[in-house]
Parts: C-alpha cells; sequence; structure tokens
C-alpha cells in the first residue's frame, strides 16, 4: 500500500513540503496584517506562544495519525477507532478536514490570482503597455477569473504529478526561491527612511492588549491557518513520512520554519508600512486602526513602489512573485487532501481525481466571484476562524481519548526508540489529552 502511495523519499522533502504547506498566503500577507491590526507586537508575542503552545501539539497529533494510518484523513482517523459510534465520528471529522481544505483553496485559489495578476502588472507597464498594466490590477470579474483559473490549474499540474515527483520535487524548488526573495526584500526595506518605526511598533509590545479576545482569537486563527491544522491536509503529509523518521524532531523542525518565516514576512511588511506613510501613503484612519485590512498588500504596498520610481517596478515584480510562490507551495497541499480521499477511498486515478475535484473547486471559486461582497469573507470566517480549530481540537480528542497510549508510544518510538524517557513524551499525551482541546475551545467560544 505504501509503494502503491507512494511518499516523501526524503527528510528533507517532508520538510519542504511540510514548510511549503505552512508557510503560504497565511504567512506572507495574513500574518503582518493580523498583526497591524491587533496591536503590533502584542499579537507577535502571543502568536509565538499559542503556535507552540497549542498549534505545535495539535500539528504532532495530526501528522502521527497520519503515520500511523498510512493513509487519507477518513481512514486514518477510522483506523484508531474501535467502536461502530468511534468510526463514524472518525468520518465526520475527516471528511470536515477534507471540506474545510476544499473551502479554503476555493478562496485562496481567487486571492493567488490576484497575486499573479500584481506580478504582471509591471512587467506590462515596463514593456510600454499602460492599458493592459491598468486591467491586471482593476477589480473585475473576467480578471478574478482568468488568474484563478491559471493558479488552479498550476495546482492541478502538480498534484497530479504524485507525491515524490510534485508535491515533493515542487516544494525543493519553490521554498528556497521563497526564502531567498523575502530575504532580498527585507534587506532593502529596512534601508529606507520610515523603517525604523515599523521596527519600533513591530518588536515592542503593548502588555495590555495581550488578552484581549479578538487579539486571542486572531493569533490562534492565524498559528492553525498558517500550520494547515484541521485541513486533513497535515494528517496525509504525515501518512507519507516514513517510519524511520524521528516525527518529534520533524514536527519541532516544520513548526520552527513556520513561525520564523511568518516572523520575517512581517519584518518586510510591516516596516514597508511605515515607510509608505512617511512617504505621504495613508496606512491607519484617527482612531488608529489599519486602513485596508484585507486589501493591504494591493493598495499600501504598490503606493509604495511606485514612489520608489523606476526600481519600485523591479521590487513589485519581486514581492508579488514572492506572494504568488508561497500560495503556491500551500494550495498544492490544500488540494491534496480532497484528491487522496478520492484515490483512496474510491479508486478514482490520481490525475482524474486531481482534474475532477481542481475544477470543482474552481466552480466554487466562480460561485464566490459572482457573490463576492456576500460569500468572500463568510467562506473565510467559516473555514479558518470556525472550521480549523474546532477539526483540529476533534483531532487532539482522537490521539488524546480515543487512541491507546500503548499504541500511540509505540508508533512514535518508530525512529525515536528512547522517546519515553523524555521530557516530550511525558508532558505530550496529558497536554494533548486535556490542555489543548480545552484552550482551543476556550478561546472559540470566548470569541462567540
Amino acid at each position: 500500500m505504501a509503494g502503491s502511495r507512494g511518499g516523501f523519499s526524503s527528510r528533507l522533502g517532508f520538510i519542504m513540503a511540510a514548510a511549503g504547506s505552512a508557510v503560504g498566503l497565511g504567512n506572507i500577507w495574513g500574518f503582518p496584517t493580523q498583526t497591524a491590526s491587533n496591536g503590533g507586537a502584542a499579537f507577535v508575542l502571543m502568536y509565538l506562544v499559542l503556535a507552540f503552545c497549542l498549534a505545535y501539539p495539535a500539528f504532532m497529533a495530526e501528522i502521527l495519525i497520519g503515520r500511523y494510518g498510512q493513509a487519507n484523513a477518513v481512514t486514518s482517523l477510522q483506523k484508531m477507532s474501535k467502536s461502530l459510534f468511534q468510526k463514524r465520528f472518525a468520518f465526520v471529522v475527516g471528511f470536515a478536514g477534507v471540506i474545510c481544505a476544499a473551502l479554503i483553496l476555493s478562496f485562496y485559489g481567487i486571492v493567488a490570482g490576484w497575486m499573479i495578476a500584481h506580478t504582471a502588472e509591471p512587467v506590462a507597464k515596463l514593456m510600454g503597455s499602460v492599458e493592459s498594466a491598468h486591467w491586471l490590477v482593476a477589480f473585475s470579474f473576467e480578471r478574478n477569473l482568468i488568474f484563478t483559473a491559471i493558479f488552479v490549474s498550476l495546482t492541478i499540474f502538480i498534484i497530479s504529478r504524485g507525491v515524490e515527483d510534485g508535491i515533493e520535487k515542487w516544494s525543493k524548488r519553490l521554498m528556497p526561491l521563497m526564502l531567498t526573495l523575502l530575504l532580498i526584500l527585507i534587506g532593502y526595506v529596512l534601508t529606507l527612511e520610515g523603517a525604523s518605526e515599523g521596527l519600533e511598533a513591530y518588536l515592542n509590545p503593548d502588555f495590555s492588549r495581550i488578552f484581549e479576545p479578538t487579539l486571542l482569537l486572531s493569533a490562534l486563527g492565524q498559528a492553525f491557518f498558517s500550520l494547515s491544522l484541521g485541513t486533513s491536509v497535515m494528517v496525509i503529509y504525515g501518512s507519507y513520512i516514513s517510519k524511520k523518521e524521528n516525527m518529534v524532531s520533524l514536527g519541532a523542525q516544520v513548526t520552527l520554519i513556520d513561525v520564523s518565516i511568518a516572523f520575517l514576512a512581517g519584518l518586510l511588511i510591516i516596516p514597508a508600512m511605515y515607510v509608505a506613510q512617511a512617504q505621504g501613503v495613508e496606512i491607519f484612519a484617527a482612531d488608529g486602526s489599519l486602513l485596508s485590512e484585507d486589501t493591504l498588500v494591493f493598495t499600501v504596498l504598490p503606493s509604495l513602489f511606485e514612489s520608489m520610481g523606476g526600481v519600485g517596478l523591479f521590487v513589485a515584480i519581486g514581492f508579488f512573485a514572492l506572494m504568488t510562490i508561497a500560495a503556491l507551495t500551500s494550495s498544492i497541499s490544500m488540494l491534496e487532501g480532497p484528491v487522496s480521499y478520492a484515490v483512496e477511498r474510491h479508486n478514482i486515478e490520481r490525475k482524474k481525481a486531481s482534474i475532477i475535484i481542481g475544477i470543482g473547486i474552481f466552480l466554487l471559486s466562480v460561485i464566490i466571484m459572482a457573490n463576492f461582497e456576500s460569500l468572500f469573507g463568510l467562506v473565510i470566517t467559516l473555514s479558518t476562524k470556525y472550521g480549523q480549530p474546532i477539526v483540529a481540537m476533534l483531532c487532539c480528542v482522537f490521539v488524546g481519548w480515543i487512541w491507546q497510549r500503548n499504541s500511540l508510544l509505540d508508533e512514535i518510538k518508530q525512529g525515536n526508540e528512547s522517546i519515553e524517557e523524555s521530557f516530550f513524551w511525558k508532558i505530550w499525551p496529558v497536554y494533548t489529552k486535556i490542555v489543548c482541546p480545552t484552550a482551543i475551545a476556550m478561546v472559540f467560544l470566548h470569541s462567540l
């Protein structure tokens, strides 16, 4: 079964693929925007706490479920179940993760299409096609349709090629390129006037805001969204990991990479906002709230790029290429969840499943585009602020309450024989069983 399913050929392959899934627009766009809207450094601090104290244990639960089950999310959860009720509950939880991944990809593809269009816009200007450049950045159904279709097609192409030749191969290519672009842009922006003020806002927390319900919910949602939790993605990625790998260190490495790149993205976006403000671009309202929160990278940053003159066109190309790559590394994982379910549960050939499901998600994107004002924000809220934390919490419940402790230990010991004596094993099972689900539920309920 494992041979026919394929798998990651190396430890690096999994790290790049899982980190690629985690490092997407949620880090490069969402994290800095949430930071600017929720108290700056106070949000960063709580994000870091929640990422390691709640998201990492949940992440470990999901990849362990996958490696134990060696199958898609539904089948893996059902393999852990003993009674008929547990198996039915497993189906609901696993399939909810598949649906959540599809919903996220339906709006994610639209946003990623915008990134491609904005990458092409400065290229059009360099070629002297002003009219085309204007069309590329003007909001319209036709533009959204075309570029969403391009992005979804790229995602389908990669997923149809399988795990090693598709997901792993392209993650190894795209992740280093993305990190290189990010570091180059940070280095440039930090040399500009106003960047130091942005660093101050980003790194100096206002401790009075740390326990605000809105901030906590946003930080929790951001941590879960950026690690692709509650979407069946990490379960299926876990199922492609060799039994010889040390899961504890693998999980820690992926979480650390995800959090680090989110932090680096903040070092780019937040100072860039203050650089734009120093050049006359309006960033904050009179009450201190962030203007254009949802469209920050499409309004504020292009104004900054324009103020740079000719070099701004090349900076714009680099920035939006970075955003496009980040989106693609995540979208391939989100499509893999539903595709793996269709391939393994319904015996559909991978290429056929990729095309059918990809087109189905694209059609859902078209419906969202046609009813943008009413559906776009709703789908984001349902899938990321509610769906992901709930499904991730239920996965923790499975690991903590349904999976027998001895069986769980046997799974972790494969690749780490000495785990039973470690600090991780002394706290993680109890933490996953009680603390993680309770904390997620409390933050979630407190926000209602």
